[in-house]
């Protein structure tokens, strides 16, 4: 299951409005078919193993991140039909697809079929890997991830707006890496105006990674970029599982006061700067109680001199 997982989560940011699903097929303790979803969402995992695996997925253990799906699309026979026409005997999945379509028929047409079916193993994991795309399915919009280059006091650039570069290379890399992960990137128009990001992915070999470009902008949007109005223009994504807001202060600002940011990575440089522009502003809070029990650190590395320091939103169920 861990396999398929991590196939699963080398395919996230190119399978939207699909999840990125791994799945790996065991036969006699060997491994005989791999695969993860196809860019664009097609063909689905067990798709690409099933076919992979040909006839030795006969008697086989088929293991994937997500329950196979049983609803009918008229751009392939489910992925539940091809695992009882393959002679599958049992199937390990980690989540049960929340998706109404699917949602617990995948699992009981294979066991109508006699196939054994186990649900439950790696499921954080395999809802971690898939955290965009489940966001989505229960909130209606994209995962949205804000990314923060700080200081040590908090700040993102000199009082001149000076910005570049706050952080080191290794930092650098790792937002390069976030951003091939990622179907929308984000930065508000005056970031857009003051910097002209290429907002591209530059690490090598994934260059065609890069993600669609979107300005938070009252106006019109400009050639080769997106335009969102306002931050609940996200519950129009519907095809972006996973949208990362880069920059400036004025969109992060937009997005927590909005209460729409599900992750922050806050990348910390060991510098002091003193006075100068702070990351965010007024987000209508006007107590500090009110601050408390709203984020919970969810892990942290360095990064070369600098550090990440990953937060998640703290939401009732």
């Amino acid at each position: 299951m861990a396999e398929a997982v991590a196939l699963g989560d080398a395919a996230c940011g190119q399978t939207a409005p699909n999840p990125n699903v791994g799945c790996v097929i065991v036969r006699s303790g060997e491994v005989v078919g791999r695969g993860a979803t196809g860019a664009g969402g097609r063909p689905h995992a067990e798709a690409v193993a099933l076919e992979q695996a040909g006839e030795l997925a006969r008697g086989a253990t088929l293991y994937t991140s997500l329950e196979p799906c049983a609803h009918r699309s008229v751009r392939g026979p489910t992925c539940a039909r091809l695992i009882r026409q393959a002679g599958v005997v049992r199937v390990v999945a980690a989540l049960q697809d929340p998706d109404e379509r699917t949602a617990g028929d995948g699992f009981r047409q294979l066991q109508a079929a006699g196939i054994a079916v186990d649900i439950g193993e790696g499921a954080a994991a395999a809802a971690e890997s898939i955290a965009g795309w489940l966001t989505r399915m229960s909130l209606g919009r994209p995962r949205v991830t804000l990314k923060l280059a700080l200081s040590i006091d908090g700040k993102v650039a000199l009082p001149s707006g000076e910005s570049k570069w706050i952080t080191g290379e290794d930092a650098r890399a790792h937002v390069h890496l976030e951003r091939a992960r990622a179907d929308m990137i984000l930065v508000g128009h005056g970031t857009y105006l003051a910097d002209r990001p290429r907002l591209d992915v530059r690490l090598p070999g994934l260059e065609d990674r890069s993600p669609r470009r979107a300005l938070l902008t009252r106006g019109e949007p400009v050639p080769g970029w997106e335009a969102l109005h306002s931050p609940d223009d996200v519950f129009q994504l519907g095809d972006v599982n996973d949208l990362l807001v880069e920059g400036g202060s004025g969109a992060a600002t937009a997005f927590l006061t909005a209460d729409l940011v599900d992750r922050i990575l806050l990348y910390r440089a060991p510098i002091i700067i003193g006075e100068g522009k702070s990351s965010v502003g007024y987000i209508g809070l006007d107590a500090i109680a009110d601050a408390h029990g709203r984020w919970a650190p969810a892990g942290g590395r360095s990064l070369g001199i600098d550090r990440l320091e990953v937060y998640e939103r703290v939401r009732s169920s």
